[in-house]
Protein backbone atom coordinates (compact mmCIF):
# COMPACT_ATOMS: atom_id res chain seq x y z
CA UNK A 1 0.00 0.00 0.00
CA UNK A 2 1.28 3.46 -0.95
CA UNK A 3 0.33 5.66 1.99
CA UNK A 4 1.89 9.04 1.16
CA UNK A 5 -0.22 10.66 -1.54
CA UNK A 6 -0.50 14.08 0.08
CA UNK A 7 -0.53 16.94 -2.41
CA UNK A 8 -0.85 14.71 -5.48
CA UNK A 9 -2.89 15.89 -8.48
CA UNK A 10 -5.23 13.38 -10.13
CA UNK A 11 -5.66 14.37 -13.76
CA UNK A 12 -5.45 10.90 -15.27
CA UNK A 13 -5.07 7.44 -13.72
CA UNK A 14 -2.14 6.91 -16.11
CA UNK A 15 -0.03 9.19 -13.90
CA UNK A 16 -0.61 7.07 -10.77
CA UNK A 17 1.10 3.72 -10.23
CA UNK A 18 -0.95 0.56 -9.86
CA UNK A 19 0.12 0.43 -6.20
CA UNK A 20 -1.23 3.95 -5.70
CA UNK A 21 -4.51 3.05 -7.40
CA UNK A 22 -4.81 -0.06 -5.25
CA UNK A 23 -4.50 2.20 -2.21
CA UNK A 24 -7.42 4.27 -3.54
CA UNK A 25 -9.58 1.15 -3.81
CA UNK A 26 -8.58 -0.03 -0.32
CA UNK A 27 -9.50 3.33 1.20
CA UNK A 28 -12.70 3.57 -0.87
CA UNK A 29 -13.95 0.22 0.44
CA UNK A 30 -13.08 1.21 3.99
CA UNK A 31 -15.00 4.49 3.65
CA UNK A 32 -17.93 2.68 2.00
CA UNK A 33 -18.03 0.26 4.95
CA UNK A 34 -17.86 3.12 7.45
CA UNK A 35 -20.74 4.94 5.75
CA UNK A 36 -22.81 1.74 5.72
CA UNK A 37 -22.24 1.34 9.47
CA UNK A 38 -22.86 5.00 10.23
CA UNK A 39 -19.33 5.48 11.55
CA UNK A 40 -18.10 9.09 11.48
CA UNK A 41 -15.03 9.62 9.29
CA UNK A 42 -14.28 13.35 9.38
CA UNK A 43 -10.80 12.93 7.93
CA UNK A 44 -10.80 16.38 6.30
CA UNK A 45 -12.26 18.51 9.09
CA UNK A 46 -11.99 22.24 8.27
CA UNK A 47 -10.69 21.50 4.76
CA UNK A 48 -12.19 23.25 1.72
CA UNK A 49 -12.51 21.85 -1.80
CA UNK A 50 -13.04 24.49 -4.50
CA UNK A 51 -15.15 22.96 -7.30
CA UNK A 52 -14.91 24.86 -10.57
CA UNK A 53 -17.49 23.90 -13.20
CA UNK A 54 -17.42 24.97 -16.84
CA UNK A 55 -19.96 22.23 -17.69
CA UNK A 56 -23.18 21.24 -15.93
CA UNK A 57 -23.26 18.20 -13.71
CA UNK A 58 -25.52 16.05 -11.58
CA UNK A 59 -23.58 13.08 -10.17
CA UNK A 60 -20.21 14.82 -10.14
CA UNK A 61 -21.33 17.88 -8.21
CA UNK A 62 -23.56 16.05 -5.76
CA UNK A 63 -21.06 13.27 -5.06
CA UNK A 64 -18.15 15.66 -4.46
CA UNK A 65 -20.26 17.92 -2.25
CA UNK A 66 -21.65 14.99 -0.27
CA UNK A 67 -18.20 13.44 -0.02
CA UNK A 68 -16.59 16.55 1.41
CA UNK A 69 -19.42 16.95 3.94
CA UNK A 70 -19.05 13.32 5.04
CA UNK A 71 -15.28 13.87 5.40
CA UNK A 72 -15.96 16.84 7.67
CA UNK A 73 -15.00 19.56 5.18
CA UNK A 74 -16.76 21.95 2.83
CA UNK A 75 -17.18 21.92 -0.95
CA UNK A 76 -17.32 25.39 -2.53
CA UNK A 77 -19.24 25.46 -5.82
CA UNK A 78 -17.85 27.89 -8.42
CA UNK A 79 -19.71 28.41 -11.70
CA UNK A 80 -17.48 29.79 -14.45
CA UNK A 81 -20.37 31.78 -15.94
CA UNK A 82 -21.34 33.60 -12.73
CA UNK A 83 -17.81 34.58 -11.67
CA UNK A 84 -15.02 36.67 -13.16
CA UNK A 85 -13.64 33.48 -14.71
CA UNK A 86 -15.98 34.25 -17.60
CA UNK A 87 -14.47 37.75 -17.87
CA UNK A 88 -10.73 37.33 -17.58
CA UNK A 89 -9.49 35.29 -14.60
CA UNK A 90 -6.69 33.16 -16.07
CA UNK A 91 -5.79 29.57 -15.26
CA UNK A 92 -2.63 30.83 -13.56
CA UNK A 93 -4.65 33.20 -11.38
CA UNK A 94 -7.09 30.45 -10.41
CA UNK A 95 -4.21 28.19 -9.41
CA UNK A 96 -2.35 30.88 -7.51
CA UNK A 97 -5.33 32.48 -5.76
CA UNK A 98 -7.89 29.72 -5.23
CA UNK A 99 -5.01 27.45 -4.24
CA UNK A 100 -4.41 29.84 -1.33
CA UNK A 101 -8.07 29.87 -0.28
CA UNK A 102 -8.78 26.15 -0.52
CA UNK A 103 -7.10 22.83 0.30
CA UNK A 104 -7.91 21.29 -3.08
CA UNK A 105 -9.21 22.40 -6.48
CA UNK A 106 -11.53 20.20 -8.55
CA UNK A 107 -12.29 21.21 -12.14
CA UNK A 108 -14.69 20.10 -14.87
CA UNK A 109 -13.66 21.61 -18.21
CA UNK A 110 -14.54 19.52 -21.27
CA UNK A 111 -13.97 21.99 -24.14
CA UNK A 112 -12.32 20.09 -26.98
CA UNK A 113 -8.59 20.78 -27.32
CA UNK A 114 -8.67 23.03 -24.26
CA UNK A 115 -10.02 21.39 -21.10
CA UNK A 116 -7.04 19.22 -20.19
CA UNK A 117 -4.58 22.01 -20.99
CA UNK A 118 -6.53 24.36 -18.73
CA UNK A 119 -6.57 21.91 -15.81
CA UNK A 120 -2.84 21.29 -16.16
CA UNK A 121 -2.18 25.05 -16.24
CA UNK A 122 -4.12 25.51 -12.99
CA UNK A 123 -2.19 22.61 -11.45
CA UNK A 124 1.13 24.15 -12.48
CA UNK A 125 0.44 27.21 -10.31
CA UNK A 126 -1.58 25.65 -7.48
CA UNK A 127 -0.03 24.84 -4.12
CA UNK A 128 -2.83 22.34 -3.41
CA UNK A 129 -3.92 19.17 -5.25
CA UNK A 130 -5.90 19.58 -8.47
CA UNK A 131 -8.51 16.93 -9.22
CA UNK A 132 -9.92 16.37 -12.70
CA UNK A 133 -13.73 16.10 -12.52
CA UNK A 134 -13.70 15.50 -16.32
CA UNK A 135 -11.90 17.11 -19.22
CA UNK A 136 -11.81 16.62 -22.97
CA UNK A 137 -9.30 13.75 -22.65
CA UNK A 138 -9.86 12.01 -19.31
CA UNK A 139 -12.54 11.22 -16.70
CA UNK A 140 -10.47 9.52 -13.97
CA UNK A 141 -13.01 9.40 -11.14
CA UNK A 142 -15.66 7.80 -13.32
CA UNK A 143 -13.39 4.95 -14.36
CA UNK A 144 -12.13 4.44 -10.80
CA UNK A 145 -15.78 3.97 -9.81
CA UNK A 146 -16.25 1.65 -12.79
CA UNK A 147 -13.25 -0.46 -11.76
CA UNK A 148 -14.47 -0.61 -8.17
CA UNK A 149 -17.86 -1.82 -9.41
CA UNK A 150 -16.26 -4.49 -11.60
CA UNK A 151 -14.16 -5.70 -8.67
CA UNK A 152 -17.23 -5.94 -6.46
CA UNK A 153 -18.93 -8.13 -9.07
CA UNK A 154 -15.99 -10.26 -10.26
CA UNK A 155 -13.32 -10.09 -7.57
CA UNK A 156 -10.32 -7.87 -7.03
CA UNK A 157 -8.29 -9.55 -9.78
CA UNK A 158 -9.83 -8.58 -13.13
CA UNK A 159 -7.14 -10.18 -15.31
CA UNK A 160 -8.67 -12.12 -18.18
CA UNK A 161 -12.14 -10.60 -17.82
CA UNK A 162 -13.61 -9.08 -20.99
CA UNK A 163 -15.21 -5.64 -21.15
CA UNK A 164 -16.87 -4.27 -24.28
CA UNK A 165 -16.44 -0.49 -24.53
CA UNK A 166 -18.75 0.51 -27.34
CA UNK A 167 -20.04 3.65 -28.97
CA UNK A 168 -23.83 3.97 -28.92
CA UNK A 169 -26.15 6.36 -30.71
CA UNK A 170 -27.50 9.50 -29.05
CA UNK A 171 -28.96 12.62 -30.62
CA UNK A 172 -28.31 15.10 -27.80
CA UNK A 173 -24.87 16.61 -28.46
CA UNK A 174 -21.19 15.84 -29.22
CA UNK A 175 -20.42 14.14 -25.93
CA UNK A 176 -16.78 14.09 -24.77
CA UNK A 177 -14.56 11.12 -25.59
CA UNK A 178 -13.03 11.19 -22.10
CA UNK A 179 -15.00 8.24 -20.67
CA UNK A 180 -14.11 5.65 -23.34
CA UNK A 181 -10.51 6.88 -23.39
CA UNK A 182 -10.11 6.60 -19.63
CA UNK A 183 -11.85 3.20 -19.68
CA UNK A 184 -9.49 1.64 -22.19
CA UNK A 185 -6.49 3.10 -20.36
CA UNK A 186 -7.39 1.81 -16.90
CA UNK A 187 -8.95 -1.53 -17.82
CA UNK A 188 -5.93 -2.55 -19.91
CA UNK A 189 -3.68 -1.71 -16.95
CA UNK A 190 -5.80 -4.04 -14.82
CA UNK A 191 -5.19 -6.90 -17.26
CA UNK A 192 -8.66 -6.95 -18.80
CA UNK A 193 -9.39 -7.91 -22.39
CA UNK A 194 -10.91 -4.74 -23.83
CA UNK A 195 -13.03 -4.83 -27.00
CA UNK A 196 -13.42 -1.27 -28.30
CA UNK A 197 -16.24 -0.89 -30.83
CA UNK A 198 -17.20 2.22 -32.77
CA UNK A 199 -18.18 3.34 -36.26
CA UNK A 200 -15.18 4.50 -38.33
CA UNK A 201 -15.90 8.20 -37.74
CA UNK A 202 -15.90 7.85 -33.95
CA UNK A 203 -12.27 6.96 -33.34
CA UNK A 204 -10.38 7.90 -30.20
CA UNK A 205 -7.09 9.80 -29.93
CA UNK A 206 -4.24 7.75 -31.47
CA UNK A 207 -1.89 8.48 -28.57
CA UNK A 208 -4.49 7.12 -26.12
CA UNK A 209 -4.89 3.97 -28.21
CA UNK A 210 -1.10 3.53 -28.22
CA UNK A 211 -0.91 3.93 -24.44
CA UNK A 212 -3.72 1.42 -23.93
CA UNK A 213 -1.97 -1.08 -26.20
CA UNK A 214 1.23 -0.68 -24.19
CA UNK A 215 -0.75 -1.07 -20.95
CA UNK A 216 -2.20 -4.33 -22.27
CA UNK A 217 1.24 -5.59 -23.28
CA UNK A 218 2.59 -5.00 -19.77
CA UNK A 219 -0.43 -6.41 -17.92
CA UNK A 220 -1.14 -9.44 -20.10
CA UNK A 221 -4.49 -8.03 -21.16
CA UNK A 222 -5.53 -7.04 -24.67
CA UNK A 223 -7.10 -4.28 -26.72
CA UNK A 224 -9.06 -5.24 -29.81
CA UNK A 225 -10.73 -2.60 -32.00
CA UNK A 226 -13.75 -3.40 -34.15
CA UNK A 227 -16.47 -1.55 -36.05
CA UNK A 228 -19.02 -4.23 -35.11
CA UNK A 229 -20.96 -3.73 -31.86
CA UNK A 230 -22.19 -7.33 -31.84
CA UNK A 231 -18.64 -8.65 -32.17
CA UNK A 232 -17.50 -6.62 -29.16
CA UNK A 233 -20.37 -7.89 -26.98
CA UNK A 234 -19.68 -11.60 -27.63
CA UNK A 235 -18.67 -13.40 -24.42
CA UNK A 236 -18.14 -10.14 -22.51
CA UNK A 237 -18.26 -10.05 -18.71
CA UNK A 238 -19.27 -6.39 -18.82
CA UNK A 239 -20.59 -4.09 -21.53
CA UNK A 240 -20.22 -0.32 -21.51
CA UNK A 241 -22.07 1.17 -24.51
CA UNK A 242 -22.24 4.97 -24.54
CA UNK A 243 -22.29 7.81 -27.00
CA UNK A 244 -19.38 10.10 -27.76
CA UNK A 245 -18.73 12.72 -30.39
CA UNK A 246 -16.99 12.28 -33.74
CA UNK A 247 -14.52 14.90 -32.54
CA UNK A 248 -11.52 13.55 -34.42
CA UNK A 249 -13.60 13.61 -37.62
CA UNK A 250 -15.45 16.93 -37.28
CA UNK A 251 -16.10 19.60 -34.67
CA UNK A 252 -19.19 20.80 -36.55
CA UNK A 253 -22.27 19.81 -34.58
CA UNK A 254 -24.54 19.60 -37.63
CA UNK A 255 -22.08 17.39 -39.49
CA UNK A 256 -21.68 15.21 -36.42
CA UNK A 257 -25.45 14.80 -36.15
CA UNK A 258 -25.61 13.81 -39.83
CA UNK A 259 -22.89 11.18 -39.32
CA UNK A 260 -24.58 9.81 -36.22
CA UNK A 261 -27.90 9.24 -37.98
CA UNK A 262 -26.21 6.53 -40.04
CA UNK A 263 -25.76 4.46 -36.89
CA UNK A 264 -29.07 4.64 -35.02
CA UNK A 265 -28.99 0.83 -34.72
CA UNK A 266 -26.05 1.05 -32.31
CA UNK A 267 -28.23 0.53 -29.24
CA UNK A 268 -27.82 -1.77 -26.25
CA UNK A 269 -30.90 -3.97 -26.18
CA UNK A 270 -31.84 -7.41 -24.88
CA UNK A 271 -30.64 -9.09 -28.08
CA UNK A 272 -27.17 -7.63 -27.71
CA UNK A 273 -27.02 -8.35 -23.98
CA UNK A 274 -27.69 -12.01 -24.84
CA UNK A 275 -24.45 -12.03 -26.86
CA UNK A 276 -22.48 -11.41 -23.67
CA UNK A 277 -21.96 -13.94 -20.92
CA UNK A 278 -24.97 -14.90 -18.83
CA UNK A 279 -23.56 -13.09 -15.81
CA UNK A 280 -22.59 -9.95 -17.81
CA UNK A 281 -23.35 -6.54 -16.36
CA UNK A 282 -24.49 -3.40 -18.18
CA UNK A 283 -22.54 -0.25 -17.28
CA UNK A 284 -22.95 3.45 -18.06
CA UNK A 285 -21.64 6.67 -16.55
CA UNK A 286 -25.09 8.31 -16.81
CA UNK A 287 -27.15 10.08 -17.90
CA UNK A 288 -28.00 7.59 -20.63
CA UNK A 289 -30.19 8.53 -23.58
CA UNK A 290 -32.98 6.00 -23.06
CA UNK A 291 -34.38 4.54 -26.23
CA UNK A 292 -31.27 5.60 -28.16
CA UNK A 293 -28.17 4.38 -26.31
CA UNK A 294 -30.01 1.73 -24.34
CA UNK A 295 -33.49 0.28 -23.93
CA UNK A 296 -35.39 0.61 -20.66
CA UNK A 297 -35.45 -3.18 -20.47
CA UNK A 298 -31.66 -3.26 -20.14
CA UNK A 299 -30.90 -0.20 -18.01
CA UNK A 300 -33.71 -1.06 -15.59
CA UNK A 301 -33.09 -4.80 -15.76
CA UNK A 302 -31.28 -7.22 -13.44
CA UNK A 303 -27.97 -6.97 -15.30
CA UNK A 304 -27.72 -3.20 -14.88
CA UNK A 305 -24.99 -1.94 -12.53
CA UNK A 306 -25.48 1.78 -13.19
CA UNK A 307 -26.62 2.71 -9.70
CA UNK A 308 -23.73 0.86 -8.06
CA UNK A 309 -21.38 2.74 -10.38
CA UNK A 310 -22.97 6.05 -9.45
CA UNK A 311 -22.67 5.27 -5.73
CA UNK A 312 -19.06 4.23 -6.10
CA UNK A 313 -18.24 7.67 -7.51
CA UNK A 314 -18.81 8.94 -3.97
CA UNK A 315 -16.47 6.42 -2.38
CA UNK A 316 -13.52 6.67 -4.79
CA UNK A 317 -13.70 10.46 -4.72
CA UNK A 318 -13.71 10.50 -0.92
CA UNK A 319 -10.73 8.14 -0.96
CA UNK A 320 -8.68 10.35 -3.29
CA UNK A 321 -9.62 13.53 -1.40
CA UNK A 322 -8.74 11.94 1.94
CA UNK A 323 -5.40 10.73 0.62
CA UNK A 324 -4.37 13.89 -1.22
CA UNK A 325 -5.87 16.73 0.85
CA UNK A 326 -4.95 15.65 4.38
CA UNK A 327 -2.53 17.72 6.46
Amino acid sequence: MQTDLRGRDLITTQEWTLEELETVFDVAWDLKRRRALGEPHALLRDKVLAMLFFFTSTRTRTSFEAGMAQLGGHAMFIDSETTQIAHGDTAKEIGEIVGRYADGIAIRQCDWNFGNKYIREVAKYSRVPVLNMQCDVYHPFQVLADAMTLMERFGRNLKGRKIAVSWAYAASYQKPISVPQSLILLMTRLGMNVALAHPPEYKLMPEIIAQAQENARKSGGSLEITHDMDEAFKDADAVYPKSWGALLTTTDNAESARIGKQYTDWICDARRMALAKEHAIYMHCLPADRGLEVTDEVIDGPQSAVYDEAENRLHVQKAVMALTMRS
